[in-house]
């Protein structure tokens, strides 16, 4: 990493991280009697350790002027074993959160272990930690090869990903100290936003910069998919992180919105989280990987296209259907409704897009788990999207509003969508990555697919029955007009259905073990962890492959 930056990129990384040890002095001594202490503490120790690090390298030889002949893969190998690293992390919490809903004792009678603190770790680790870091490390991977043009400089590079995780680790350890704004994907306090939103910018002015140097005149469309995540993604972060610290020593702040204002304004950022994190950052990882893995043209560029302007037009007004039956005004949630309903358009032209592709390779998918994992990501993603605009109808709403149906809604997008996509696309990268021939074993991708889609049938269908019974609980009326049912009822009748969820996701964080192994047994024959290099002119996975109909 060090040895391939030249001397004022290292003389460069030394300033960025002074100033951040400096501000991680300031923020543990402004906040000595405050949780932000903490949070300026772990700074300054992070920032103390990368300090040294690039000092123990800087003298030694600089890269050599044959590195413009070669893309810069370095950024997305770590970025890929961060991710790895995360998910084992966020499914063994989430795994935990789930038992705890079984078993409430299972906190150990701790304070940093309660449900309202490990929960948003673990929607934070596999949201951000495990997904952003596999967005990022796909992006840099799919952006040189469809642009034939090499990451600008490294140094940005490297300050997007290891920013973002400095960013993850402040989040997560802060809701362990009790810090949070309470907002649903957003929870990180003031500080925190202030950081992302400065290496949000700056990846996004690297992404630029290389489609700016592109040999390849043509943007292809996985392309445009990331720039609208990254895009997006700023812009809602940014707004809806609007806030007044009560000072400059203390971590707690207050929303620049209030009331009905605030909720719209929050789920205008968290749905379109879902739309362009957790969905277009997705499709453009889906829009590359499967068809270089299949071999086959991409079934219609232009349905690709196409699809791409409706979800980006459509999701940004769908958002106000997470407040049905609230104060927000009657006509601003049919117009969420009316949206999240025509959004299944272009949202279905995605998924039968891909599968569409895979006509006259179905004999791959049969054989390769890889190409499995993709195929099984297209169909959740249907199904869910789907599933997604017949919750948004209000009276349909006031069933599934507020019980597990919501859950299992999610993850069914978030295990069988997003996961199994970028498994899929991590598995298909490392071989091409690491320059080996296959992965260390095929028998153990298989074994993770299985787990993987198991956990998730299992995990779904156990909220889906358990929302569903919920909701039909609690609007249950006996024949004096009162209700038949009392909430620790509906506990009660729930707990089986928490029991296998939490087995779902026992059988989902095992595959996801089973994949690092495999992964890490894959990369460690590697003298050197980012040693190997592929030349820009290679390009392997543009015109024939990719381009599809017109």
């Amino acid at each position: 990493m060090i040895g391939q930056l030249t001397r004022s990129e290292r003389q460069v990384a030394l300033v960025i991280l002074v100033v951040l040890a400096v501000c991680g002095l300031l923020m543990a001594a402004a906040g000595r009697n405050d949780p932000l202490g903490g949070q300026g503490a772990i700074v300054l120790v992070l920032t103390i350790a990368a300090i040294f690090a690039v000092i123990s390298r800087y003298y030694e030889p600089e890269p050599s002027d044959e590195r413009f002949n070669h893309y810069y893969d370095d950024p997305t190998k770590a970025g890929i074993v961060l991710a790895m690293g995360w998910v084992a992390f966020g499914l063994f919490v989430g795994d935990w959160v789930a038992w705890l809903l079984v078993n409430p004792n299972l906190t150990f009678d701790a304070g940093w272990s309660s449900f309202g603190r490990i929960r948003p770790v673990h929607t934070t680790s596999v949201i951000f930690g495990f997904g952003g870091n596999a967005l990022i490390a796909t992006s840099f991977y799919v952006l040189q090869r469809t642009s034939r043009a090499r990451l600008p400089d490294p140094l940005g590079a490297w300050f997007v990903l290891l920013g973002f995780n400095l960013f993850c680790v402040l989040a997560v350890t802060g809701y362990m100290m009790g810090i949070t704004q309470s907002k649903e994907y957003a929870e990180p306090e003031w500080y925190a936003d202030i950081w992302l939103a400065v290496v949000w910018v700056t990846y996004f002015i690297v992404y630029l910069r290389t489609l700016a140097r592109r040999k390849e005149p043509h943007i292809y469309v996985a392309n445009w998919y990331y720039m609208a995540f990254i895009l997006v993604v700023a812009m809602l972060h940014i707004v809806n992180g609007l806030a007044v610290p009560v000072s400059l020593g203390h971590a707690k702040s207050y929303s620049a919105f209030s009331g009905v204002q605030d909720a719209m304004t929050q789920w205008w950022y968290g749905h379109n989280a879902v739309a362009f994190f957790l969905t277009a950052g997705f499709l453009g990882m889906m829009y590359y990987y499967l068809p270089k893995r299949a071999g086959r043209p991409l079934f219609s560029y232009r349905l690709s296209i196409i699809s791409f302007w409706g979800i980006t037009f459509l999701y940004m007004w769908a958002g106000s259907h997470h407040l049905h039956y609230t104060a927000l005004p009657q006509w601003v949630q049919t117009l969420g409704m009316t949206f999240s309903l025509m959004l299944l358009i272009p949202s279905w032209a995605s998924a039968g897009n891909a599968l569409l592709t895979l006509n006259g390779a179905w004999d791959k998918v049969r054989d390769d788990a890889t190409l499995r994992f993709m195929m099984v990501a297209a169909v959740f993603y249907g199904l869910t999207t789907f599933e997604g605009s017949f919750m948004a109808i209000r009276p349909v709403n006031s069933l599934s509003h507020y019980t597990d149906w919501t859950v299992g809604h999610v993850h069914a997008g978030a295990l069988g969508w997003v996961a199994m996509i970028t498994f899929g696309s991590i598995y298909a990268s490392v071989p091409w990555l690491w320059k080996r021939e296959r992965m260390y074993s095929a028998k153990l991708v298989e074994v993770h697919f299985w787990f993987a889609l198991a956990g998730t049938i299992v995990y779904v269908l156990a909220m889906w029955n358990s929302g569903i019974t919920q909701g039909l609980m609690w609007r249950t009326y006996n024949e004096t007009g009162t209700l038949t049912y009392s909430f620790v009822d509906t506990l009660v009748a729930m707990r089986p259905y928490y029991i296998a969820r939490a087995i779902g996701g026992l059988l989902f964080l095992i595959g996801a073990l089973v994949g690092c192994y495999n992964i890490w047994m894959t990369i460690r024959p590697a003298r050197q962890l980012f040693d190997q290099v592929e030349p820009v002119d290679a390009l392997p996975a543009t015109a024939p492959v990719l381009a599809g109909r017109e």
